[in-house]
């Protein structure tokens, strides 16, 4: 896998930042990438995503809205090498994960996307 951060687009959108986490992920722990980060499973990832989780409420606790964006973005970096793990390890597929995901929040919204609902 041939990856180079600097040689990249700055995204743009949120969507195509998602995609270069994603990229950036997996190459962190292809064979040209980190030895650390491959060898992290989904586990140690899901238990680092709860201690940036925490770090990320401390900042909100604190109002630093600098840090807890650094905060987010740990957390967010981390669930995406837990689902790019999650991957390799044949539990599931980020599209997979995502979709189901998707489906839950439709369906606990049911009160604003039901179909019978009057348009107004």
């Amino acid at each position: 896998m041939n990856f180079s951060p600097e040689l990249q687009p700055t995204p743009k959108a949120p969507g195509d930042w998602f995609e270069a986490l994603i990229r950036l992920a997996q190459f962190l722990r292809s064979p040209e990438g980190c030895p650390w980060d491959r060898e992290q499973g989904t586990r140690q990832f899901a238990t680092f995503a709860k201690e940036e989780a925490e770090e990320l409420c401390d900042a909100l606790d604190e109002q630093d809205n600098r840090h807890a964006e650094e905060e987010f973005g740990d957390c967010f970096f981390t669930l995406v090498n837990c689902m790019v793990a999650a991957e390799e390890e044949g539990r599931f597929t980020i599209n997979s994960a995502l979709e189901r995901a998707y489906q839950k929040m439709i369906r606990r919204h049911e009160h604003v996307f039901r179909s019978d609902r009057a348009m107004t």
